[in-house]
């Protein structure tokens, strides 16, 4: 009986230790499959959630808008040095003063009566102008105000030579845009004519220098900027003048150019202010057309009324491109000009208070598709 309970004692004892190696076999599979999926090498671990980029703000670009007021002034240059060419083109080659030197006395005096050699004029005038929208210029509207002093001098028979200073302020508007500006503007001028027999050439040229200051709103304050304007322009013209009686027809053919230039500048204040560049604007154009006048003695005085129509043809313009810079972004942007056909008409009353002195007043319009200008004019003239 003992070797028996010896027997199932030992059969217990190796039955426990099998359990215990399975048990201990057991875990240590578990311990191996838990070590294995926390492994990176084995198990993929959570995407992380990644951290946003900060948006970089835009570099900011010139609007071709923004210098509106600069493609406005360097028109204005342009058309001013214009109408004072014309000015001083009529002032060598109008009806009047052809008249005036062919029979100096007026009303049936005789051609061979001396006519007084020195002349000098001084003038008033006043310049309404509307611009329309073009490309990206929206249009403006000007207003000028000026005058004129003039001399001059007959320094050969039938060769007359002048001399002129016109002084104008012009105030440049742009409201669309929300920009002004200024252009105070001098020229001189020198013109001449020539009479041979019913012929008349004319010539004339102008220089003229100014200041252009300028005001942009940029809704967080306004952007200001002062800089140098000139223009350069010369005129030459042949007329022939026919009378009958009291009355006269002038037909006429001219050929002018005029360069007009705006130095570089930088604007100050506001908001992203602008580095400009400098522009240069030039236009060549043939003109043809006629005057016609008649003129009345009223109780000795001479009262003498004309008008004027002429067909334009603008036959070169270089409107020009200027560079528009705002930090390291830059943009060109194109001149503005006029059409290339158009009118100019006008008319003027002059009122001879002696044979050396008189008063007259005229009114010039010009007509393009994208421009149109009304000027009247006032002055007085003395002959000596």
């Amino acid at each position: 009986m003992c070797c028996i309970s010896q027997l199932s004692g030992t059969r217990q004892t190796i039955r426990l230790d099998r359990v215990r190696r399975i048990a201990a076999a057991i875990a240590m599979a578990f311990a191996l499959v838990v070590t294995m999926s926390v492994t990176p090498g084995f198990a993929q671990s959570p995407t992380p959630t990644p951290t946003p980029t900060p948006t970089p703000s835009p570099t900011p670009v010139p609007v071709p808008t923004s210098i509106n007021y600069d493609q406005s002034a360097g028109n204005s240059t342009l058309n001013l040095g214009s109408w004072f060419l014309e000015r001083l083109g009529n002032q060598a080659s109008g009806g009047f003063n052809r008249a005036f030197r062919t029979n100096p006395g007026g009303g049936g005096a005789s051609e061979s009566t001396e006519d007084p050699r020195y002349r000098t004029w001084i003038e008033g005038y006043g310049i309404s102008v509307r611009t329309d929208a073009q490309g990206d210029f929206v249009g403006d509207k000007r207003k000028t105000f000026g005058g004129v002093a003039g001399f001059g001098a007959r320094v050969a028979p039938g060769v007359n030579l002048g001399f002129s200073i016109d002084q104008s302020h012009t105030d440049i508007d742009v409201p669309l845009a929300l920009q002004s500006a200024t252009l105070d503007l001098t020229q001189i001028g020198f013109n001449g004519s020539v009479d041979k027999g019913p012929w008349t050439w004319a010539f004339a040229v102008v220089h003229g220098f100014g200041k252009v200051h300028s005001n942009r709103d940029t809704g967080f304050g306004l952007a200001t900027a002062g800089y140098r304007a000139a223009v350069d322009g010369a005129l030459t013209e042949i007329s022939y003048y026919w009378t009958q009686d009291q009355m006269r027809i002038v037909p006429k053919g001219a050929l002018e150019y005029v360069r007009a230039t705006s130095a570089a500048f930088q604007e100050a204040g506001g908001l992203d202010p602008l580095n400009v560049g400098f522009t240069a604007l030039s236009r060549a154009r043939v003109m043809i057309g006629a005057e016609i006048g008649r003129y009345f003695i009223l109780d000795q005085k001479v009262l003498d009324l004309s008008a004027y129509g002429k067909f334009v043809d603008n036959f070169y313009q270089n409107l020009g491109v200027v560079q528009v810079s705002l930090g390291t972004q830059s943009i060109i942007v194109p001149g503005i000009g006029e059409s290339r056909y158009g009118m100019d008409a006008g008319a003027s009353a002059s009122l001879s208070l002696t044979n050396t002195a008189r008063l007259y007043i005229n009114y010039d319009a010009k007509f393009r598709d994208e421009l149109t200008s009304h000027q009247g004019t006032a002055g007085f003239e003395y002959r000596w």
